[in-house]
């Protein structure tokens, strides 16, 4: 017959191998815990370094594996490679592989010193098929220096960047058709009739339209808002810092009825603007810009030194 002692001295024997396999188990499931938010870093930190290549894309891949590097060095480090690929046009696309050791804890018990956890990410630069915060100033594809001017097609061949030029707001063909008599270069990014408010109007100079602007017809807004002292002092404010404006390829009717056919955007640094009523003038350079917006899903949407930017993997 066991005695009482002997039951006792079992139960301690039972307790402490239950409690031993319970603190293993624990020290476990923390360890994995660990390994769990060390793979979500290593995601973040690939998901930043992929989107930071991109902005070079697709015209430096130097750059964008340099861009790519240095930002997942300063976000916790572990790329291991950085590839291209193609998409639409080549290099739109950046890979990026990040690797690290996510030591162990309690699993040393078990011989696990550490794990390797690893982490991709895809970013792909592409043309904007619809864009925001767009001013409302439009230019026409055969000006001098984009492909309409330069006599080659805008999927080969890219617009004159960072050289002086001038956009004019009246007869806006710089062709020199004028089938549009009376119609000026500010339109209703709205998509109405071109009955836009002067503070409206002077609103979308000087901060972008807040909603997303598809290609499409749009309406001419009246030369006499580039007169509304709330647009010139709009337009003031955004001297020497980087705006995206339409281009279109056709307008037709006339005067506050004209409509252009906006086929993509391009980025431009107004300088200074001259004139007034029917005759004004806004002085700057074209400019490569990396742009909020909806990405095209089509190889034939030129991009005009535009790219959206965003992780598609």
């Amino acid at each position: 017959m066991r005695t009482l002692r002997d039951t006792r001295g079992q139960t301690v024997v039972l307790t402490v191998v239950f409690l031993t396999g319970l603190l293993a188990m624990s020290g476990f499931v923390l360890d994995v815990g660990s390994w769990y938010r060390a793979h979500r870093a290593a995601q973040a930190t690939a998901d930043a370094a992929a989107l930071a290549g991109a902005q070079a894309l697709p015209y430096d891949r130097f750059e964008a594996k340099s861009f790519a590097i240095e930002y997942g060095d300063e976000n916790g480090g572990g790329v291991a490679s950085v590839t291209f690929s193609q998409e639409f046009v080549p290099d739109d696309t950046v890979t990026v592989k990040v690797e690290r050791e996510a030591p162990g804890l309690f699993a040393r018990i078990f011989g696990i010193g550490s794990v390797s956890v690893g982490a991709k990410a895809v970013a792909r630069a592409t043309a904007p098929g619809a864009a925001q915060y767009v001013a409302p100033v439009v230019v026409n594809i055969n000006h001098s220096l984009l492909p309409g001017g330069l006599g080659c097609d805008p999927l080969a061949c890219d617009p004159v960047f960072n050289e002086q030029t001038e956009l004019k707001l009246l007869n806006l063909h710089e062709s020199g058709g004028g089938d549009a008599a009376g119609a000026f270069g500010l339109i209703d990014l709205k998509g109405g009739n071109g009955s836009v408010g002067a503070e409206e109007l002077a609103g979308w100079m000087r901060t972008g339209f807040d909603q997303s602007m598809p290609l499409g017809i749009y309406n001419s807004v009246p030369s006499v808002k580039f007169n509304s002292s709330h647009f010139r002092d709009a337009l003031a404010a955004r001297l020497n810092s980087e705006i995206l404006i339409p281009i279109y390829d056709t307008l037709v009717e006339s005067g506050s009825n004209a409509e252009y056919n906006v086929i993509g955007w391009i980025g431009f640094v107004p300088t200074g603007f001259t004139g007034g009523g029917s005759n004004g003038k806004l002085l700057g350079h074209f400019t490569r810009v990396v742009w909020k917006g909806i990405a095209a899903t089509s190889a034939s949407q030129p991009g005009f030194g535009v790219r959206t930017i965003s992780l598609v993997g």
